[in-house]
């Protein structure tokens, strides 16, 4: 029995030794500790031994085993440093002493998100996320948002076919799917979920038919805020952007509302912002966001008495601060992953 339990070992041994890839390691490490491997069929020979015998050859069989366990487990060590060496071009040295924050750079779209929702957590306002594929009624109806509307055409909206489902989306009849247009529609669901008091920031992904170019892209980030309470004003909402604004940009920084149209909030304003932190845009009045109140239609939709209640809802693209912020010139460097662009930018907050 010893010399079968030494033959086995010096078997995996070899073949472990032997082994230069995950897909190896995986099909030699099922031949010998599998449920149909070399020790499966050594320890069914135990019930063949005399009843005084087995609990030694049992500890022997167990020790044998640990020890293949163990060469396994470097081995498997080894494969996936050569991996991340031949990835990176370098060999992988475990004796180097780790890497400082300050070495670590961090996307600019990451760092500006971030700051966003620091400054709103401040205020009072929790992040809540949610689903990028979306339904016709939570992107666009629910939003009191007309079939006519031009963001409804499927040349400015990206629609899947109408037979496709999507299980854990769901829908309020038979609307198609779509990939989300704004972040409002994490607004929307939560108005469903929950009842006032709301202060709710909503960061996330969109998607758009936008032709790329210097400014535009069709794949870009939003973050979207929502406030609903009794009492609540217009004076309220510029008192809070007010706020955002000379916190992101530094104190001297001022914001002007103009009178807009939205579907979803009535009245609704664009926002500008100046501010003399900018570089060659400081002091320069610069369309920045969208807001408004609340429209009744939409806490109809979800199902709240508009008469007893009221709000407001602010929007903003993480790429135009980011691009005003750090003096990006191509919405298009944030998505190519050039490490000579990424460097610019620390760990550390702005």
């Amino acid at each position: 029995m010893m010399s079968q339990i030494g033959k086995i070992f010096e078997e995996a041994r070899v073949a472990i030794s032997g082994v230069a890839s995950h897909a190896d390691f995986d099909n030699v490490k099922s031949k010998i500790l599998g449920p149909n491997g070399s020790f499966r069929e050594l320890m069914k020979l135990l019930s063949g031994l005399p009843k005084k015998e087995r609990p030694s050859m049992g500890q022997a069989i167990n020790a044998c085993k640990d020890k293949v366990e163990e060469m396994f487990k470097n081995k498997l060590i080894e494969i996936e440093n050569s991996e991340t060496a031949a990835f990176l071009g370098q060999p992988i040295d475990p004796t180097l002493s780790p890497i400082s924050n300050e070495e670590i750079f961090c996307h600019p779209l990451t760092k500006i998100r971030n700051r966003i929702i620091e400054i709103f957590s401040n205020l009072g306002f929790s992040t809540v996320e949610g689903s990028e594929i979306e339904t016709e009624w939570f992107c666009f109806d629910a939003l009191n948002t007309p079939e006519s509307h031009p963001s409804r055409d499927d040349r400015d909206t990206f629609y899947f076919n109408r037979d496709v489902s999507i299980e854990n989306v769901s829908r309020r009849g038979d609307e198609q799917y779509v990939l989300r247009t704004q972040t409002s529609t994490v607004q929307i669901r939560t108005m469903l979920q929950r009842k006032p008091p709301i202060r709710v920031l909503s960061p996330g992904m969109v998607f758009r038919r936008d032709a790329i170019d210097a400014t535009h892209y069709p794949t870009f980030h939003q973050c979207e805020g929502l406030a609903v309470d009794e009492g609540i004003t217009v004076c309220d909402l510029k008192s809070i952007l007010d706020f955002f604004f000379k916190k992101l940009t530094g104190e001297g920084s001022e914001i002007r509302m103009r009178p807009s149209f939205f579907p979803f909030v009535s009245p609704g304003f664009e926002v500008d912002f100046r501010s003399k932190n900018l570089g060659k845009l400081s002091n320069r009045w610069i369309e920045i966001c969208g807001c408004g109140m609340v429209a009744p239609k939409v806490f109809q939709n979800c199902g709240y008495a508009d008469d007893e209640i009221s709000g407001f809802a602010f929007g903003m693209g993480i790429e135009r601060l980011a691009m005003l912020l750090y003096g990006v010139d191509d919405i298009r460097l944030f998505f190519q992953n050039d490490t000579r662009f990424l460097k610019q930018f620390k760990l550390s907050m702005l």
